[in-house]
């Protein structure tokens, strides 16, 4: 499932003005800046391999690892069951769901040092986008979202492949909120998020986007009816 949910986000991205239109400029992407970690990097391999079809945009869009956007560190919690981890540490998990700025998972990481690699991470990727200026991508199709014209690139974009947790502390992080708000951004799986920067500051333009994914989960709601009425005990 996790496969298939990365390729339908990466098809999204490929093709950005199908109807519903994804708020982002006409042109390609400036690059793809991804989390080490396995799943976000092939989840990136599939956005690249996407945006690289001729129909999509022209030429190949550069792709690199960020370590800053790895997920936050989950310790002891990392690979068990939520049900485990509830019998076993439930006061811990308790406080880290009311109060996530004074819990974490027991030889995890916590919001304060997951936010001093997030931000510097996220000032570096601004930075490029500032440096490369107005026209860094051309494109002949028209965007019909308000405010991006076809043509030059007028704000240079990047895309982000990276983790639920960071990807709250990142929002957070840009808008200036405190970590205590850390439950306030939910993010799915293979969900788009977009966040423009003009102006007087980041606006977000759109936030955890799905309608990609309804395609498998039509498809999942079909194989449970369809192991339901077979006949027979295997």
């Amino acid at each position: 499932m996790g496969v298939r949910q990365a390729r339908r986000a990466a098809e999204r991205l490929a093709r950005p003005h199908d109807s519903p239109a994804l708020p982002i400029p006409s042109g390609g992407p400036l690059e793809i800046v991804h989390s080490p970690l396995v799943r976000a990097t092939e989840t990136a391999g599939a956005v690249a391999r996407a945006l690289a079809d001729p129909a999509a945009f022209d030429g190949p869009i550069p792709i690199r690892a960020e370590h800053g956007l790895a997920e936050i560190g989950q310790g002891e919690w990392e690979g068990r069951l939520a049900t485990e981890i509830a019998e076993r540490w439930g006061e811990v998990l308790a406080a880290w769901r009311d109060r996530p700025t004074e819990a974490h998972a027991p030889g995890g990481e916590s919001l304060p040092d997951a936010r001093s690699r997030v931000e510097p991470a996220l000032a570096e990727i601004l930075e490029r986008l500032s440096a490369a200026g107005p026209g860094a991508g051309t494109s002949t199709t028209t965007s019909p979202v308000l405010g991006h014209p076809a043509g030059a690139t007028d704000h240079p974009w990047t895309i982000l492949v990276g983790h639920d947790g960071v990807f709250k502390v990142a929002l957070l992080t840009l808008f200036d909120l405190p970590l205590e708000r850390f439950w306030l951004f939910p993010f799915a799986l293979c969900g788009i998020t977009i966040v423009e920067f003009a102006g007087a500051g980041p606006r977000l333009r759109a936030h955890n986007l799905t309608e990609h994914l309804a395609p498998l989960l039509e498809e999942r709601a079909q194989e449970a009816t369809e192991e339901r009425e077979r006949t027979g005990a295997l």
